[in-house]
């Protein structure tokens, strides 16, 4: 059989990822009942960091754990990566030794060369283009308190990144209508947005973004790598905050969620953050559940 990889959301089929939200939520519930279920027992993860994180790190850590399984952090400290080792003969070695890798870096180039001499699944944990294990836990939240996602009509407010390739990835892979409110310069990949066709469409005026959202969600304005434009991002994006003027123009009952970590009074004023229709709590926690259902699916 070959090698299955979680590089981008388009890596899995639509009734995969369906079928990944519903084990996500019924793992969730195992969990809570005190279930010990451990699939995964003996089986290892490797964990390779370039960017540091604090949900990633914890939530597949803790995941495997609780699978039965061991996860291993491995900084640039700790491997030979941060000794110019050539990635592919760490890819090489590490696949031999783990039963699943997991990979948070930078360019996204880095991630498909480990996953082609990988021998084992190689999941993408985060890299500058796309953060497909957060759309998981972020659509898994909707679903548990807004039942169907297929027709909804959710906006991204900011910047064309990573979580923003990943959006409208999900658009197209859950079926639901995504609205971008993105400054003019800060769009996303043209082509990203392309093969997405008309499910997804781009505004610079975000309060036209938000227009009967029943989902609104964003995140910071300046990424890691990203300080040194703090100052100039943060007057491209001085009318792009998520805050309460936005909530109202969304539908009455618009979920509001963030991939964390927030800077309340920027992105989001502080209202929004902890208001009622704020699930970041929910969604960060999802992290967790969502990626056991995924290392279940690609090790099982």
């Amino acid at each position: 059989m070959p090698v299955r990889h979680f590089l981008t959301l388009m890596d899995l089929s639509p009734a995969e990822l369906e079928t990944l939200i519903r084990r996500a939520i019924e793992l969730k519930q195992k969990h809570y009942d005190g279930e010990i279920f451990e699939p995964l027992k003996n089986k290892t993860l490797a964990m390779v960091f370039e960017k540091s994180s604090t949900r990633t790190r914890v939530s597949f850590e803790a995941g495997m754990a609780q699978l039965g399984g061991h996860a291993m952090f491995l900084s640039p400290r700790d491997t030979q990566l941060g000794r110019g080792e050539p990635l592919e003969d760490t890819a090489r070695v590490l696949s031999r030794m783990a039963d699943c890798v997991i990979i948070r870096t930078y360019e996204h180039d880095k991630i498909e060369r480990f996953a082609f001499e990988s021998r084992v699944p190689v999941i993408n944990a985060l890299t500058d283009l796309y953060h497909p294990c957060q759309l998981l836990a972020d659509v898994q939240t909707f679903v548990e308190h807004r039942g169907e996602v297929r027709g909804a009509t959710v906006t991204y407010i900011g910047d064309g990144n990573n979580m923003c390739h990943s959006y409208i990835n999900a658009a197209r892979q859950f079926d639901f209508n995504l609205r971008l409110g993105c400054p003019q310069d800060y769009a996303p990949d043209a082509d990203i947005l392309a093969a997405a066709g008309e499910r997804v469409q781009l505004f610079h005026d975000p309060m036209e973004a938000a227009q009967g959202a029943h989902w609104i969600a964003t995140d910071v304005w300046a990424s890691m790598g990203q300080e040194e434009e703090q100052a100039k991002r943060r007057e491209a994006f001085q009318d792009f905050q998520v805050n309460e003027e936005m909530l109202a123009v969304a539908d009455s009952e618009a979920l509001f969620m963030h991939c964390l970590p927030a800077h309340r009074g920027e992105e989001v004023s502080a209202g929004v953050m902890d208001s009622a229709q704020s699930v970041v709590w929910d969604e960060a926690e999802n992290r967790l559940h969502a990626q056991k259902a995924l290392l279940e699916f690609l090790l099982s």
